[in-house]
C-alpha cells in the first residue's frame, strides 16, 4: 500500500499533551422505554491518561493494518465530550489510481443508515405526524402478513425495532436478484411467519424501509428529503446524501475494493441495498460521520433532543444470537437487544449503543458508550474482516479492560496480506488542532 495517514486531534477539555431469537413477551411502546443513558448513567470523565494511550494504540494499530495492506482504504475517528479527538485514514479511495482517503471521502453506509430512519421518524411523531404506535394498516394499504390478525396490531416501532415476526432477512435474496422492493413489500402476507408481531427480533432490511412509505403517506414529501432537511442540513453534513449517483457525483468517493493476487481492485457500485433506501442507503463522509455521533451523543439537542435519544436507543427486543455472532462479542458482552436503528449492548459491564453495516465492498461500524460520551466511527471499501476487530479493541483501551488482539494485527502477518503488500506504506501526520 503506498499511501496512509493519520490525523491525530486533541481536544483540550481532555487535557492531553501530545501536540432471529424469541422474546419472552411483547416488548413495550418505545416511548414509554427508559434508555441506558437516562437509567443511573450520570455522563462521567474517561481518565486523561488512558484516553491519551489508547489514542497512540489505535494510531499504532492503523500502522499494521496499514503495513499488512489488510484494507484498500479505511477512515476513522474517535469523539469523546463532543470534540474530535482522534481522527485518521489509510489507504485509497481508488486502489488502481492511487486516489487517497481523506476525512471528506464519501462511503456507503449500509446499515448504518437505519439509525437516520429512526430519527426521523422521532421527529415527525414529535411533530404530531405519526406516532411509534401508528398501525401500519392504517397508513399502509398495501400491508399485509400472512397472519392477519397479527398484520393489524403491526406498528411503526415494530418494523423499526425489528419484531414483525419475519424470518430473519426476508427478501433479501430477492432484492439481490434485482426483484423491486415495490413487489417483495406487497408479497409479505406470503412468508411463514416466526412469532407473533413483537414476540422475536427478526433483522430486515426490505420491511424496515416500509417506514419511507409510511413518512410519504403521513407527509406528502419523501423520506430522503425529510432526512435531508431535518437531519443533514441542520447537522452541517454537508456531503451526506440517498443513492449511487449522488455517491458518485461526490468529489471524492470510496470505491469498493475486492481482494485479488494483483491487490486491491475497485468495482462498481452494487445497486441493490440503495432500493431500500431507509435501511441502506445513505452516503456519507467521516466528517459526517463524526458530527451525526456527536449528535447521537446529546451533543445537538437543537437537531436530537435527549427526550428522542433516549426513545431511540432503549433496549426492545432480547437478541442473545449476538452474544456469540463474534469473538470479541463472546469475550465481552454479557447482554444483547435491538433498539430502534441501533443495538444495545453490555459491553464489560458498560452499556454499548452500536450498529454496523455491509453491502457488496464497503463495511462499516459505529459505536459508544453514553455514560462516557465516547464513541468511534470506522468506514473502510473493502471486505477484509481485519478492521472490524480494531473498534473492540479501542472500546477496551477506553474502559481498562484487559488488552486482546480482536483485530489479529499483533502476530505474523497472513501469507495472503503479504502477497498484496508490494511495498512498506508512508506515514504521513499533521499537527494537532481543535475541532
Amino acid at each position: 500500500m503506498q499511501f496512509h495517514k493519520i490525523f491525530l486531534l486533541i481536544a483540550g477539555a481532555l487535557g492531553l499533551a501530545c501536540t432471529p431469537v424469541c422474546a419472552t413477551a411483547r416488548t413495550t411502546s418505545p416511548a414509554s422505554a427508559p434508555s441506558p443513558a437516562s437509567v443511573g448513567n450520570v455522563p462521567q470523565q474517561l481518565p486523561s491518561p488512558r484516553v491519551k494511550q489508547t489514542l497512540a494504540d489505535y494510531q499504532r494499530w492503523l500502522n499494521r493494518l496499514a503495513q499488512r495492506d489488510a484494507v484498500a482504504g479505511l477512515a476513522t475517528a474517535v469523539v469523546i465530550d463532543g470534540k474530535v479527538v482522534y481522527e485518521g485514514t489509510v489507504g485509497y479511495a481508488d486502489a488502481s489510481t492511487k486516489q487517497p482517503i481523506t476525512p471528506d471521502t464519501v462511503f456507503r453506509l449500509a446499515s448504518l443508515s437505519k439509525a437516520f430512519a429512526t430519527a426521523i421518524a422521532g421527529l415527525l411523531i414529535d411533530d404530531g405526524k405519526l406516532g411509534w404506535d401508528t398501525k401500519l394498516v392504517d397508513v399502509l394499504p398495501y400491508f399485509k402478513l400472512k397472519n392477519m390478525q397479527a398484520a393489524s396490531q403491526a406498528t411503526v416501532s415494530d418494523i423499526l425495532g425489528q419484531r414483525l415476526g419475519l424470518p430473519r432477512n426476508t427478501y433479501d435474496n430477492m432484492l439481490e436478484g434485482d426483484t423491486p422492493y415495490e413487489e417483495l413489500v406487497r408479497k409479505l402476507d406470503e412468508v411463514d411467519m416466526v412469532c407473533g408481531v413483537g414476540q422475536c427480533y427478526g433483522y430486515q432490511n426490505v420491511a424496515f424501509s416500509m417506514i419511507g412509505d409510511v413518512v410519504l403517506a403521513r407527509t406528502g414529501d419523501f423520506f430522503y428529503h425529510q432526512v435531508d432537511k431535518r437531519i443533514f442540513y441542520p447537522l452541517g453534513m454537508n456531503t451526506a446524501s440517498y443513492g449511487r449517483a449522488a455517491l458518485e457525483s461526490s468529489k471524492s468517493w470510496a470505491r469498493p475494493h475486492r481482494a485479488t493476487s494483483r491487490g486491491w481492485v475497485p468495482f462498481e457500485p452494487n445497486e441493490t441495498y440503495y432500493r431500500v433506501a431507509p435501511a441502506a442507503g445513505v452516503n456519507a463522509s467521516l466528517r459526517d460521520m463524526e458530527k451525526w455521533l456527536i449528535a447521537q451523543m446529546g451533543g445537538r439537542q437543537d437537531v436530537l433532543p435527549t427526550s428522542l435519544l433516549d426513545v431511540l436507543h432503549a433496549p426492545g427486543v432480547a437478541t442473545p444470537s449476538e452474544l456469540h455472532a463474534t469473538a470479541w462479542r463472546s469475550g465481552r458482552l454479557t447482554a444483547a437487544h435491538y433498539a430502534l436503528g441501533w443495538r444495545v449492548y453490555e459491553y464489560g459491564g458498560e452499556t454499548l449503543i452500536y450498529h454496523a453495516g455491509a453491502v457488496a465492498g464497503y463495511r462499516t461500524m459505529i459505536g459508544f458508550f453514553p455514560k462516557y460520551r465516547a464513541g468511534v466511527v470506522t468506514l473502510w471499501n473493502s471486505t477484509g474482516p481485519t478492521p472490524s476487530g480494531l473498534m473492540p479493541m479501542v472500546f477496551d483501551d477506553l474502559l481498562g479492560l484487559p488488552h486482546v488482539d480482536w483485530a489479529h494485527i499483533e502476530g505474523p502477518a497472513k501469507p495472503a496480506a503479504k502477497s498484496r503488500a508490494k511495498s512498506r506504506p508512508r506515514v504521513h501526520r499533521r499537527a494537532p488542532r481543535h475541532r
